[in-house]
């Protein structure tokens, strides 16, 4: 394949800020043969004539801006108390006051991404992973599109190669096979942390305002281990089904994994828009591996019995070990470099326990350095020190009830949450060039949007530019 001129590289750089959006969302769709790849089996058999192509750091950064740059702040207008209505607070849901280019849920930043290309792995970090006066910096960079310098400040090396699970149809969909994670290409795996939107949901579940009443199925709907707070027992939690604030632990969890799925959702589609305004290809495809994708990027891991996790009682257990089907369950609780800990979640064995964990959550929020507390806490308001000053703490009540529940989830099936553990992944976006002739060979022009089919995409052997 020829080499792209120095002048098309030049424009596709200028026109990157003022890609039209429709035209993003227009040509934004899965592409997946790139240089290098062989497609075997069926009526599109094809191998590349040509070596696998790298992204440039420049064009990794723009993508990776997309997936998860810090923008701004959060505005966070939401009522703080009840106002003319009883039951219309809330708003202390809120997690930080930092926005990135993917909507996150209460502004939680679930999601870490993890970037992996032929010279290794990276660990992008989050807007909660930098010190709190560093955030309008970020923002000028961003707005002055140094996306570059950006992408190198967030990230993290912590291997040397590229890593992936294995090519077998247990962790990997057969039809992925051939194009997942291939040489030349830029893979984004967003790995999201769940304990600390947990115990965020069921602190409000817990408040004035909505004193919810949580039942575990899996436990004959018995209590979650917050018999004391309900109502029928002189507490604040509505327990009786006939009001409609009875859900169980299967259906909160649930509830936890959809918005970390939303907010994965939402960095693979930005990966897409940025990948077509780059003149590159992509696609997205499943990655809800429940420990594989943790275990090769090095993720500090437990085995748990499996009768643990299923909350099996003693005999159920004493059976299951006689049957030989008392199998290990692995789970990844946290990422770690020697003495650093890139990614600590709310629970065990970051923390002695439950009660420990959810009061270190709520200092993270409430403390003298907390979100709605500290005095260099920035954010989109006028009087910044003035509405935080407004927004009132949790209950007591709210605190016990959730130190409650969480360490009876804990204590019971080992791991919090009780379905996955404190990590989850749900879907990967890989990036690369396009084979043209690949498509020329198969496709009609419609195909290849005219960025593409220009090949406006800067070439892997050109000196990066001024991203």
């Amino acid at each position: 394949m020829a080499e792209r001129p120095a002048t098309l590289v030049s424009a596709a750089i200028e026109r990157l800020a003022g890609y039209p959006l429709f035209d993003a969302l227009l040509g934004r769709r899965s592409r997946r043969f790139a240089p290098g790849m062989y497609l075997d089996g069926g009526p599109l058999t094809y191998a590349s004539t040509h070596p696998p192509a790298p992204l440039t750091l420049d064009e990794q950064a723009a993508l990776a801006f997309a997936a998860c740059g810090v923008t701004g702040h959060a505005l966070a207008e939401l009522p703080y108390d009840d106002g003319r209505e009883p039951e219309s607070g809330g708003g202390q849901i809120m997690m930080n006051l930092v926005g990135r280019t993917a909507a996150s849920g209460d502004a939680s930043h679930a999601d870490t991404v993890f970037v992996m290309d032929d010279d290794g792995v990276w660990m992008l970090r989050r807007p909660q992973d930098y010190p709190r006066q560093r955030v309008p910096e970020l923002v000028e960079l961003a707005r002055a599109r140094k996306l570059t310098k950006l992408y190198e400040e967030a990230r993290v090396r912590i291997g040397d190669e590229r890593v992936g699970i294995p090519s077998d149809v247990r962790y990997m969909l057969s039809l992925n096979k051939w194009s997942a994670n291939q040489p030349g290409t830029t893979y984004f795996l967003p790995i999201a942390e769940l304990t600390a939107f947990y115990i965020n949901i069921v602190l409000i579940l817990f408040g004035e305002d909505f004193s919810f009443f949580l039942l575990d199925e899996r436990n004959w709907f018995r209590p979650a281990g917050i018999g004391r707070f309900a109502r029928s027992k002189g507490g604040h939690l509505v327990d009786d089904p006939h009001h409609g604030r009875v859900l169980t632990v299967g259906a909160l969890e649930t509830l936890v994994l959809e918005f970390a799925a939303v907010e994965q959702g939402g960095i693979v589609q930005n990966l897409g828009l940025m990948a077509q305004a780059l003149g590159l290809g992509g696609f997205a495809h499943f990655a809800a591996h429940p420990w594989i994708w943790e275990r090769e990027l090095g993720f500090r891991t437990v085995d748990l019995p499996t009768s643990r996790v299923m909350g099996m009682n003693l005999l159920l257990r004493l059976v299951a070990r006689l049957l030989g089907r008392d199998l290990p369950m692995p789970t990844p609780v946290g990422l770690e470099r020697g003495e650093d800990v890139l990614i600590r979640p709310f629970c065990p064995p970051y923390y002695p326990n439950m009660r420990e964990a959810v009061l270190a959550f709520v200092e993270a929020k409430y403390g003298e350095h907390g979100t709605f507390r500290a005095a260099d806490s920035t954010g989109a308001w006028r009087d910044p020190a003035a509405v935080r000053a407004g927004i009132p703490p949790y209950s007591d009540d709210s605190i016990e009830a959730a130190i409650a529940y969480c360490t009876y989830v804990y204590e019971r099936y080992g791991r919090f949450p009780a379905v996955s553990g404190p990590f989850r992944t749900a879907i990967a976006y890989q990036a690369g060039r396009l084979d043209l002739d690949f498509y020329e060979r198969f496709y009609t022009l419609e195909a290849l949007s005219d960025t593409q089919r220009a090949g406006v995409g800067l070439p892997h052997d050109h000196p990066s530019s001024s991203l």
